[in-house]
């Protein structure tokens, strides 16, 4: 028998675009989320959809001592330019037992210091997304990209046209682009996995496994 996902309880402070859309997806996910914000008139505007949510500053440890952090099971810090607020709130929830702490930063010489008092993680939303369309773009083959690590990715591309009529054994395509096929898509129906006898079709799509520089040699042959 599946088990239930358990439902998260999440504390999310800052209501800036990058913290709003977050606190609904994962409201929408099933968790339970609280939010934060000093701007009455954002809160506000959140409460249509995320019922539990206060208006205050977190700066103020007596604010944050009045949010109950030992019970949320993470905290994320989604406060837009002011780095100095994003240094405080990041300290008090760890004066206060937050469990979890993601922050948000905006450049990489943030990362040390949040870190060292108190962040167990650091995001940059608008790097890793202008990343993320700088590779999309790059190529006109790819069509979506997930990076896993720095010497690993998943991309969704389109076949190359030299496949087409082709079978996955025929291209050997493990062997001579080191690359692992994870899907094929095409407008009718998506085959995970396909075995080494398919055959491939113009117009259908990939989606693969492998290294960056592999990827890259594939995308741009021909």
């Amino acid at each position: 028998m599946k088990q239930k996902q358990k439902v998260k309880s999440i504390l999310v402070i800052g209501m800036g675009r990058f913290g709003k859309h977050l606190a609904v997806k994962l409201f929408e996910l099933g968790n339970a989320v609280m939010v934060v914000d000093k701007d009455d008139k954002i809160i506000q505007s959140v409460s249509s959809i995320i019922e539990d949510v206060i208006v205050g500053d977190c700066t103020d440890e007596n604010v944050v001592s009045a949010l109950g952090i030992g019970n949320f099971d993470m905290c994320f810090v989604t406060i837009g330019k002011n780095f100095e607020s994003s240094l405080v709130v990041t300290s008090l929830l760890k004066k206060f037992g937050a469990k979890y702490i993601v922050t948000k930063a905006g450049r990489d010489i943030q990362t040390d210091i949040l870190k060292k008092i108190g962040a167990d993680e650091v995001v940059y939303p608008e790097r890793e997304l202008a990343e993320k369309l700088a590779v999309k773009y790059n190529a006109s083959s790819i069509l979506d990209y997930i990076e896993l690590s720095s010497e690993h990715a998943i991309y969704e591309i389109y076949i190359p046209e030299d496949w087409v009529g082709k079978t996955i054994g025929e291209i050997n395509v493990r062997r001579k682009y080191r690359i692992n096929i994870i899907a094929v898509k095409n407008e009718a129906s998506v085959q995970p996995m396909p075995s080494a006898d398919y055959e491939f079709h113009e117009g259908e799509q990939i989606v693969i496994s492998g290294k960056p520089a592999d990827i890259k040699r594939l995308t741009s042959q021909g």
